[in-house]
């Protein structure tokens, strides 16, 4: 079954090691094959990479673009190792993106690597508002406990 991909007028994508831009009206793509695609919302620059989760996505990324998650895992558990240090707290998540990863599923790994962003985020909020109350179930932003 293709992908299918609607990009609105302007909006660039990744596929394989190409980026396409679409032109100034919106357009439907399909797309049969296994190569890496990323939608531009979805690309993180090492430039945006300025937190702790978003290094891990970045390096996630990597994985899933490169199809090589060898030469990138020794950054990743670098990361995710002190990431936890940090923030125990997100354990479940962190375990969840390595389930995706060992099993070769590094698009969903992407998801679950945004959902570790938005995590950390949360924390951030938190502890500037003084908050005690923080997740420590692994559940999504906004999802009740």
């Amino acid at each position: 079954m293709a992908l299918k991909l609607e990009l609105k007028p302007n909006e660039r994508f990744i596929l394989g090691n190409a980026v396409i831009s679409n032109g100034d009206m919106r357009t439907t793509l399909f797309i049969d094959g296994d190569a890496p695609v990323l939608r531009e919302k979805d690309i993180l620059t090492p430039d945006a990479a300025t937190s702790p989760a978003r290094n891990i996505y970045l390096i996630v990324q990597l994985m899933y673009l490169d199809r090589d998650v060898a030469s990138h895992q020794d950054n990743y558990f670098r990361l995710t190792r002190e990431f936890l240090e940090a923030a125990p707290s997100a354990v479940a998540l962190v375990d969840r993106i390595n389930n995706d990863i060992l099993t070769q599923n590094l698009y969903k790994a992407l998801k679950s690597a945004k959902k570790l962003i938005a995590y950390e985020q949360e924390l951030i909020t938190n502890a500037k508002l003084g908050s005690t109350c923080l997740r420590t179930d692994g559940a999504e932003v906004g999802e009740p406990a």
